[in-house]
C-alpha cells in the first residue's frame, strides 16, 4: 500500500483556507525538524487547486549561499527568468518574493530562522517594506508567503520581537506538534501491525514524527522485527536515521550541548545539581555553570522540559529535567555509542546492545505514552475516564513518585497509575505503590473524600496477572485496552 497523508486534519483545513482566500497572506508555520511542515503545505496546495509554488530551503550560510539556493529553486520550479529576474542581492530577493506573490505564487521559505543571523538580517528589513506594500493592497494580491522554522526562539525573534522589522506582520500562525497516537496507529494499520509491543517500540524511537515512520517504510522495515529495523535504519552505510541524528547535532546544536544532553538522556528526571556535578567532572572546571545551557536547550530548541514538585510554585527548588524528544533520548541513551563503534565491533553485537538499551529506555517512554493516551482518549470522548487535569509527576524529599495522577474533577475521581515495562513487576509493586499513594493523600488531604482508583499498567498484561491484580482492587490496563477506539 502506498504511503498516505496521516493526521493533521485541523492543520490541513487551516492551511487550505489560508491559501484559498486568494488574497495576500503572510503565514508562519513552526515545528521541530521532520515534523511534516513541507508535506502539509504540499498537500494543502494540491487540495486548494494547485497554485504555482516556489519553495526555497534556506541554507545556514552567507548571503551568496542563500542567493545560490534561490537560483536553484527558481530553476527547479521552472520560474521563467524572462519574467522574474534572478536576484543578486538580498534586497532583490525580497522584491522577487513580492513580484511572485503578486503573480499568484505561494512562496515558501523553509528554515526561515536562519535569517536571524547577523549577515542575513538585512533581508528582513527589505522584506518588511515589501510586506507593508502587499498588505496595503491585500485584496489585489492573489498569492502569499509562508515561512517555516524549526527553532522557536529565533522565529520569535524575527516575527514577534517588537524591535524586529517583521514584527506584527504575519496574518496567520500554525504550530505543528507530533502526530497524535490515533494517526500513528493509522500508519501502523496500513504498513505494519498495531500490537502493543510494536507501538511502544516505534513510539519510543519516533513518537509522532511522520518522516521517521516514512523512512522505515521506504527502507521496507516498518513491520520488521526490532533488531532488523534498528540495523537497517541506524547501523548500515546508508542508514537514514543515523544521518538524521548526526546532522542534527552538527547543524543545529553544533556539538555544544552534548554533555548535558547525554547526561539527561541517561538519567531522565535528574536534578540541576546532578547535571552541574557531571559537567564539572567532565570539564574539570569547578566554576562552570549549566544554567545557561539548560535555558537554551529548553527555550530555544525545546529539547528539554522540566517538572516541578506537584502543585509547587514555578520558583520551587528540586526541579527535575527530562529530554522532551523521544528520538533524541533514544539516540543518546541507547543508539549513539553502539553506532559509533560499527568499524570496530561485530554489527550483530552492537545491534543487540542497542536493542537492550532501548528496551530500558522504553520504561520511561511507556509512562509518557500512557499519559498521552489518557489525554487523547478523554479529548475524543473515548473510555470511562473523562480527564479534566493530569498532574505530571510527583515526588517529595523521600523520592516518592507516581507515574500517573489523573483527575476527573466533575465526578470527583482521582486515578493513580503505576506503569511498568514488564507486567511481571506489577504484583510486586502493589504495596510500594500503595505507600506512594497514601503519602500523596496525606499531603493533599482534600482528595481523600474523592473516589480513589488505583491502576496497574504494562504494555501487555496476561490474563493470570490481570486476574490477580483485579482481585486486589486494581483496575488493570495495557496498551490494547488504551488503544481501543482510536
Amino acid at each position: 500500500m502506498p504511503w498516505g497523508f496521516y493526521g493533521r486534519t485541523d492543520e490541513l483545513r487551516m492551511t487550505v483556507e489560508i491559501i484559498g482566500r486568494n488574497r495576500w497572506f503572510f503565514a508562519k508555520m513552526t515545528g521541530r525538524r521532520r515534523i511534516g511542515k513541507t508535506t502539509l503545505i504540499q498537500r494543502a496546495i494540491q487540495t486548494a487547486g494547485g497554485k504555482p509554488i516556489l519553495y526555497v530551503q534556506t541554507p545556514d550560510s552567507a548571503p551568496a549561499g542563500v542567493l545560490s539556493a534561490v537560483d536553484d529553486a527558481l530553476e527547479s520550479f521552472n520560474v521563467s527568468p524572462d519574467r522574474f529576474a534572478r536576484p543578486r542581492t538580498l534586497a532583490e530577493f525580497a522584491r522577487l518574493v513580492s513580484s511572485l506573490v503578486q503573480a499568484g505564487y505561494i512562496v515558501v521559505l523553509d528554515e526561515f530562522q536562519y535569517f536571524n543571523r547577523a549577515h542575513l538580517l538585512p533581508f528582513c528589513s527589505s522584506l518588511q517594506a515589501e510586506v507593508d506594500t502587499l498588505s496595503a493592497q491585500a485584496d489585489r494580491v492573489p498569492g502569499g508567503l509562508i515561512v517555516l522554522g524549526s527553532i522557536h526562539t529565533e522565529m520569535t525573534a524575527l516575527l514577534e520581537d517588537r524591535n524586529a522589522p517583521l514584527f506584527n506582520r504575519t496574518t496567520d500562525e500554525i504550530e505543528l506538534t507530533h502526530l497524535d497516537i490515533a494517526s500513528v496507529l493509522a500508519i501502523l494499520r496500513e504498513h505494519a501491525d498495531t500490537s502493543p509491543e510494536r507501538l511502544l517500540f516505534l513510539w519510543t524511537l519516533f513518537e509522532g514524527v511522520p518522516k521517521f515512520y516514512r523512512d522505515c517504510y521506504e527502507q521496507g522495515v516498518l513491520g520488521s522485527e526490532r533488531t532488523a529495523l534498528l540495523r537497517r535504519t541506524f547501523f548500515e552505510s546508508s542508514s537514514p536515521l543515523r544521518t538524521e541524528a548526526e546532522n542534527w547535532f552538527l547543524k543545529e546544536l553544533r556539538g555544544r550541548y552534548d554533555v548535558v544532553l547525554k547526561f539527561i538522556a541517561r538519567h531522565n528526571g535528574c536534578l540541576h545539581s546532578d547535571i552541574q556535578e557531571h559537567v564539572r567532572k567532565i570539564s574539570g572546571d569547578r566554576s562552570e555553570q549549566v544554567g545557561g545551557y539548560l535555558s537554551i536547550l529548553m527555550d530555544r530548541y525545546r529539547l528539554i522540559e522540566k517538572q516541578l514538585p506537584v502543585f509547587a510554585k514555578p520558583t520551587a527548588r528540586r526541579t527535575r529535567y527530562y529530554l522532551a524528544d523521544n528520538f533524541l533520548r533514544a539516540w543518546l541513551a541507547a543508539l549513539a555509542n553502539p553506532v559509533a563503534a560499527i568499524n570496530f565491533r561485530p554489527v550483530e553485537t552492537l545491534v543487540s546492545t542497542a536493542d537492550q538499551r532501548l528496551f530500558d529506555v522504553e520504561g520511561k517512554a511507556f509512562e509518557k505514552l500512557v499519559g498521552h493516551l489518557y489525554e487523547e482518549r478523554s479529548r475524543k470522548g473515548i473510555g470511562d475516564f473523562p480527564l479534566t487535569q493530569r498532574i505530571k509527576g510527583y515526588w517529595d524529599r523521600g523520592n516518592t513518585e507516581i507515574d500517573l495522577v489523573a483527575l476527573n474533577e466533575t465526578d470527583r475521581v482521582i486515578r493513580f497509575g503505576s506503569c511498568k515495562r514488564s507486567s511481571d513487576k506489577l504484583a510486586a509493586d502493589v504495596s510500594t505503590f500503595d505507600g506512594h499513594v497514601q503519602r500523596f493523600l496525606d499531603q493533599y488531604s482534600a482528595y481523600k473524600s474523592w473516589r480513589i482508583e488505583r491502576v496497574s499498567m504494562a504494555p501487555s498484561v496476561p490474563a493470570k496477572i490481570r486476574t490477580h491484580l483485579e482481585g486486589q482492587g486494581r483496575i488493570v490496563q495495557d496498551l490494547a485496552d488504551l488503544m481501543q477506539g482510536l
